[in-house]
């Protein structure tokens, strides 16, 4: 099975998750008078919504380069991570101020329905089938070498913890009584404010691939000795490197004696090229720009 078709399986099988959870989750929150199920059911739908942008933008980000892309397609793998930071920004704010203003009407004097049992099932069961979304998602993520897969990963994991928050939200206010009806209103900010953390990592990630952030250091100084393993090649400077989706991209100067034939020097580039792709996968961009050495 390709790649392509790995993903949209993956997907497809959280999606459909996601369509039963954000369905009950709802017809929970409405019978339970519960805010914080309600909070968790737009979480869930966010997760619908990111399900739907990640089958559209995979199936763009692995068309092969053309004309008009040399670097192929990849960054739109990047910009579908990007959309769906935004969109669980949009879910977490919704949330808190939702949360805010039940807690500031509470404050008020006004009286808060107790949530129902219905709405207590229906995070628990929540909090079961997300993570085992996660861990599907984040392993298939890992071994497809996939970005957008593992930020959708995280919005299963984050729709988890969301429900855990609604959870004990939802239970103390049941078991406590109605005095302590405030505790669901205080669930869904708690719910809130941990998915706008969680959007901050995953924003923070693809913005740096769309403004041609370097790779990680340690990353860097594996590829300088790597080159440097090759001992009749000296100084590798002038490294550049940046992701496109999922592959990377590696440009450097390398110096050799100058007095070599031009065939030696250009098979000496091919063997260091083929043992970058070697470690760092074959569809890595490797250009090497071969200098002589300066005497």
């Amino acid at each position: 099975m390709t790649r392509e078709k790995e993903i949209y399986k993956v997907t497809l099988v959280g999606s459909a998750g996601n369509a039963a959870l954000l369905t009950f989750k709802f017809i929970a929150g409405i019978l339970g008078h519960s805010s914080a199920m309600i909070a968790d059911a737009v979480h869930s739908l966010s997760d619908f919504v990111t399900d739907i942008l990640v089958l559209v933008f995979v199936s763009i980000s692995a068309k092969p380069q053309d004309e008009s892309h040399d670097y192929g397609h990849g960054k739109f793998e990047t910009i579908a991570s990007f959309l769906i930071g935004l969109a669980l920004v949009a879910a977490a704010t919704g949330i808190v101020v939702s949360g805010v203003l039940k807690l500031l009407a509470w404050c008020n004097g006004e009286t808060l329905e107790t949530p129902g049992w219905i709405a207590l099932w229906a995070a628990l069961l929540s909090i079961l089938v997300k993570e085992l979304l996660y861990q599907y998602t984040a392993y298939k993520g890992r071994q497809l070498d996939s970005q957008v897969m593992k930020a959708n990963a995280w919005h299963h994991r984050s729709d988890a913890l969301s429900s855990i928050g609604a959870a004990v939200g939802i239970g103390g206010a049941i078991w406590l009584g109605q005095r302590w009806a405030v505790l669901d209103p205080l669930a869904s900010i708690v719910v809130g404010l941990m998915l706008i953390k969680v959007a901050y990592g995953l924003l923070r990630s693809s913005i740096g691939e769309l403004t041609e952030c370097s790779l990680p250091a340690e990353t860097e100084h594996e590829i300088i000795e790597i080159i440097r393993s090759f001992g009749d090649v000296q100084e590798p400077h002038n490294l550049r490197t940046r992701r496109i989706g999922n592959r990377m991209a590696i440009e450097a100067h390398i110096r050799m004696d100058g007095r070599l034939p031009l065939d030696t020097v250009h098979e000496r580039a091919t063997t260091i090229e083929r043992k970058l792709k070697e470690r760092f996968g074959q569809k890595t961009h490797v250009s090497l720009h071969m200098e002589p050495i300066k005497r």
